[in-house]
């Protein structure tokens, strides 16, 4: 099977976007921006789905689902919210079409059909969510109200990229309302902390947890915290967000409740969420120029067995020899693929899983059969071994552990070797263009210098850290004083 994948030195976008067709992961669609999630895509984000879900369950979440369509007064509400959504909307202003009498065969839209209120395609649902939450709460007794959905969300983007940036994707939000600001930023933080855990356990990717700025923070919402990983060109690429809300959404949507006192007092909100975007950061994060390389705790397919032979009489042998392996992995919940396909060869099928990101590949022959063994390859670091059939299922579980910890390890030693602390703005230029990573940086504070900064080098403040130490310094492109650093990159 031939690859054909432009490499990472050579263009990285083209590499990305090569590899996510060429894997199966997706393809653009007849829709402008809009793409198709393959099978093989869709394993790893279901993957995804499971594990996220399962963590939502257990922190007291509940799912739901809401209206795709947003009455325009109703998305009007809450002011920032609106604004900050502008231009992203797509709007719903007929409700039928007819036959076009100048234009046999051709469809109009009907004059006649026009709606009474035009309907906002939901590019995030806390409009939908909060009118609802209305008639959900009157006493403190239905707090709190832990809620999350999955679903899809249409943001018109004029620039897009498979899983990064579609203009309709995947994903969930959480939203929750409590009587007390304290218990909704707890939720806020705890939040953040589950996307983070996700992404190390899960996703084998490390994170920067951090609050994003006045000019990044979500619309309508008194603080964002944040999760950051850097790709392996080293940008920036935010991995998930949750939002204290305040009491934003309550006054615009009037959602009060009766306190213990029996006194009216508007809730306390937060929003979350993570999309499919996280597929791509699983790509670019691990993957390398023979193809994808999956977490074995994500991969929809761990072990792949491929049978080498020349007889009938060969293949049935080593078939009743695989199945007794496979039965006995599955009993440990590795998830195996017996590639027994007729219609293509032994290389071809080692590409074509290697392409893949199949943690592992076992491959066996006659020789193997008799001398009792398999040849066992890795897909991240491109080695095999020959290794003994006795006790060969406890040595996979362990392999594929050893994978899981070493992609870490190895997204960890990039990320903390491209963390630089400069001090002048000569520096911080240079190390953007000819280093990369995030610069951490003292900053006055500003969103003048921050947009500034952004103008001249197109990098922006991905978060301030929460481990941040406090020190006095100087800002590094004005020089005014600063209270600590805060980390900037050139982001997806």
């Amino acid at each position: 099977m031939s690859k054909n994948i432009t490499t990472r030195a050579e263009d990285y976008s083209k590499w990305y976007n090569e590899l996510v067709v060429k894997a199966d992961l997706a393809e653009n669609s007849g829709v402008r921006g809009c793409m198709v999630i393959k099978p093989y895509g869709y394993a790893i984000w279901e993957k995804m789905q499971a594990e996220l879900d399962k963590m939502f369950k257990e922190t007291g979440h509940q799912n739901a689902y809401f209206p795709l369509f947003v009455p325009k007064s109703m998305f009007e509400a809450e002011e920032k919210n609106a604004e900050g959504f502008a231009k992203e909307c797509a709007i719903v202003t007929h409700y039928r079409l007819k036959n076009d009498p100048d234009k046999p065969g051709k469809l109009m839209v009907d004059p006649n059909a026009k709606l009474e209120e035009e309907l906002i395609v939901r590019p995030t649902s806390e409009a939908i969510i909060w009118s609802t939450y209305k008639g959900w709460v009157q006493s403190y007794r239905d707090l709190p109200l832990l809620i999350n959905q999955w679903a899809n969300v249409v943001r018109w983007e004029m620039r897009t990229r498979l899983f990064l940036r579609t203009a309709e994707f995947l994903w969930q939000e959480g939203h929750t309302a409590h009587a007390t600001r304290a218990e909704a930023v707890e939720e806020s933080e705890k939040m953040m902390n589950v996307y983070a855990d996700f992404a190390e356990r899960f996703m084998a990717i490390p994170v920067i947890k951090g609050l994003k700025t006045e000019t990044e923070r979500f619309a309508g919402a008194e603080e964002t915290y944040c999760i950051e990983a850097l790709m392996q060109d080293g940008k920036a690429l935010q991995a998930g967000t949750s939002h204290f809300l305040g009491q934003n959404f309550a006054k615009a949507f009037d959602v009060k409740f009766a306190n213990a006192e029996g006194k009216q007092e508007y809730v306390w909100g937060t929003s979350w969420g993570v999309s499919t975007r996280l597929m791509g950061a699983l790509v670019m994060t691990h993957s390398d120029d023979q193809g994808l390389v999956l977490p074995p705790s994500l991969a929809p397919i761990q072990v792949v067995i491929v049978p080498i032979y020349k007889s009938d009489e060969q293949l049935a042998a080593i078939s009743a020899e695989v199945n007794v392996l496979i039965t006995r992995l599955r009993k440990l919940n590795v998830s195996v693929k017996f590639d027994d396909r007729t219609t293509q060869k032994p290389g071809f099928k080692f590409a074509e899983w290697e392409l893949k990101g199949v943690p592992v590949r076992i491959a066996v022959g006659p020789k193997d059969l008799e001398n009792g063994t398999f040849e066992v390859a890795r897909r991240d670091t491109l080695t095999k071994e020959v290794v003994s059939k006795e006790g060969i299922e406890n040595y996979i579980t362990s392999l594929l552990e050893q994978i899981q910890n070493d992609l870490f390890a190895k997204a960890l030693e990039y990320r903390d070797t491209h963390v630089t602390e400069v001090n002048s703005f000569e520096e911080f230029k240079e190390v953007l263009e000819n280093k990369g990573g995030f610069v951490s940086a003292h900053w006055d504070g500003t969103a003048v210098t921050e947009e500034k900064i952004k103008d001249l080098t197109k990098a922006t403040i991905r978060c301030v850290p929460l481990n941040r130490v406090e020190e006095a310094g100087n800002c590094v492109f004005t020089g005014a004083a600063s209270v600590g650093r805060v980390l900037f990159a050139k982001a997806y």
